[in-house]
């Protein structure tokens, strides 16, 4: 046995053999913004939850192997009206006294493009104390020093959820026909982590 040939099993044995240089961000809530739309009657209304954490780890060389993890305090949500904001609050919708949060576990990557930036990120979400698979379409935005000299990576995901799914059922039904709140939400994620270590 050559010495090349033991300087690879050394490393096997070391675990090196195939090891990525993955980052662990941490989401900063003061660039990120957490949004959701659903239709009210004829046009759309947009809200967004102010109150989140959460972390990525992202290997540039091996996208696939993203992790993502995140939690939403359920009752940070505002779409700028107070009363229809406590209604959502109340058992209702959220029922953020019983559900306080709202959680997001990545479990797996797939058909990554030939970039290597965009992908599906597949995951289980759990809102309204319901625990439900979702596919999130992500998009790798780009890394580098931030004005503090720190490491920080931009993300993107976005996907499209029925709201009956997770159990949030609650309607008023329309003199004119239909009803008053649509069943699909779209979740819009715009996210800026710190790299961690």
């Amino acid at each position: 046995m050559n010495a090349r040939i033991l300087a690879w099993a050394a490393l096997a044995l070391l675990g090196f053999g195939g090891r990525t240089f993955a980052d662990t961000f941490a989401v900063d809530p003061a660039h990120t913004s957490v949004q959701f739309q659903v239709r009210h009657l004829f046009t759309k209304v947009t809200g967004r939850f102010q109150m989140f954490e959460g972390k990525i780890v992202y290997d540039e060389k091996a996208p696939a192997k993203t992790e993502v993890q995140g939690s939403i305090d359920a009752a940070s949500i505002n779409t700028s009206v107070e009363k229809r904001d406590n209604h959502l609050r109340s058992a209702d919708f959220f029922d953020v006294a019983k559900f306080p949060k709202i959680t997001f576990q990545s479990t797996g990557v797939s058909d990554v493009d030939a970039s290597g930036k965009k992908g599906k990120m597949t995951g289980t979400l759990t809102l309204h104390g319901v625990s439900r698979p979702v596919v999130l379409d992500a998009t790798f935005l780009g890394k580098g020093k931030g004005p503090d000299g720190k490491e920080r990576a931009g993300f993107h995901g976005t996907t499209t959820i029925n709201r009956k799914d997770f159990g949030l059922t609650w309607n008023k039904a329309l003199e004119s026909g239909g009803v008053l709140v649509g069943d699909e939400v779209t979740i819009d994620l715009d996210v800026e982590g710190v790299q961690e270590g």
